[in-house]
């Protein structure tokens, strides 16, 4: 049975009910407009990553701004995203799996889809797939830049898959995904810098390994909110793969910025909204926001506009918001603001988002209510 959501639209949003995953819209509309204008004065292409909202909706506003389709990470996140109206989608990733690679090829008679290989098997069974379908898939060859995760050796290791994907007759060599995901959280923006200033290297050698066998690559993909700034000055890549820009978490607020000051190009723009449920003591508030409503691999929440507060100790259905330092601490019943350390994963614990206008002020309300409706798309 499909989940009630917290907010009915209209609603003020002192009535939102708790805990609720909840859209700032004023500055996600800013957000995205800031990409759209980079994108527009640099002239590089952007494929902004859907892993990050797991929304079509989402994904059709990124799109109606210049972005030339969007990312996901899974096949299962792919049919939710064509099903929603979105026509262009990478998987950026590898697929491996008999079911898996069969609903990719079906997906591929339906709208534009594109996927990633690292491995001449899975070239291979990709074809085959494809093949049984009548239908045409995008591939691209990943390289491994330096995050050590997936992706075949630069250079002439590529270029043999890419020869592979060229010969087969139901695939189409895109070019590289060539992203670097562990240089993204590098908090020093120099080591940021020379972290792609490599990747872009290793990309650079691929490029004439596919040159010196009569290949050419359409696509030079990476780039994430940390770090898309460097693959443009680069001139190497020519699309970025941005997600959590969008909504602009805890944990990329901590990287420095380029001027030596706070990482700031994009506001936080996502929340969860928790309620005080008791208040066992003066210096300890208890929240009814835990762990199955926030992802804490990359850190606490961070209280918003409370000053002196801090989350901490969070189990299934309770944090604790010691108030110890703050000179108003939040009463039993009062409703507190926290930015997620991690956005994509917190997204995934929840079934709906409640866009709020004009958050911040007296006259707040819900504007829009949004599924998450690719959650739990992991297969």
């Amino acid at each position: 049975m499909p989940m009630r959501p917290p907010a009915a639209i209209g609603m003020p949003f002192a009535e939102v009910d708790t805990p609720a995953l909840v859209i700032d819209l004023d500055a996600f509309e800013r957000n995205l407009e800031r990409m759209a204008d980079f994108a527009a004065r640099t002239g590089i292409r952007v494929r902004p990553h859907a892993k990050t909202h797991k929304s079509p909706e989402i994904a059709k506003r990124q799109i109606a701004l210049g972005a030339v389709g969007v990312c996901c990470q899974k096949v299962a996140e792919a049919e939710v995203l064509v099903a929603g109206g979105v026509g262009d989608v990478l998987i950026s990733n590898e697929v491996a799996g008999a079911a898996k690679l069969d609903r990719l090829a079906a997906l591929a008679r339906q709208a534009r889809i594109g996927v990633c290989a690292d491995d001449i098997d899975n070239v291979a069974e990709i074809e085959a797939a494809a093949a049984k379908a009548g239908a045409s898939v995008d591939v691209l060859v990943e390289i491994d830049v330096g995050g050590r995760r997936c992706g075949t050796a630069p250079g002439a290791p590529a270029a043999r898959i890419a020869k592979r994907i060229a010969a087969a007759p139901n695939l189409n060599f895109a070019g590289l995904q060539a992203y670097h995901g562990s240089a993204q959280h590098v908090r020093d923006p120099a080591e940021r810098k020379a972290q792609i200033a490599q990747a872009a290297r290793y990309a650079g050698e691929t490029l004439r390994a596919l040159e010196a066998v009569g290949l050419e690559a359409r696509i030079i993909a990476g780039g994430g909110t940390g770090t898309y700034e460097n693959e443009t000055a680069s001139g190497v890549y020519n699309e970025l793969q941005p997600g959590s820009y969008v909504f602009m978490d805890a944990d990329y607020a901590r990287n420095t910025g380029t001027d030596g000051g706070p990482f700031r190009t994009y506001e936080h723009a996502l929340f969860v909204l928790a309620t005080v449920m008791s208040t066992p003591v003066p210096e300890r508030c208890i929240l009814d926001a835990g762990l199955k409503a926030f992802a804490v691999d990359s850190g606490m929440p961070t209280p918003w506009k409370l000053p002196g507060a801090v989350y901490q100790r969070p189990s299934d259905e309770h944090g604790v918001l010691d108030v110890s330092a703050c000179t108003e601490p939040p009463r039993r019943g009062a409703k507190v603001l926290l930015v997620p350390g991690h956005c994509d994963p917190t997204v995934n614990l929840h079934d709906w988002y409640a866009g709020v206008r004009g958050l911040g002020t007296a006259k707040a309300q819900v504007e829009c209510l949004w599924p998450v409706a690719a959650r739990g798309a992991l297969f």
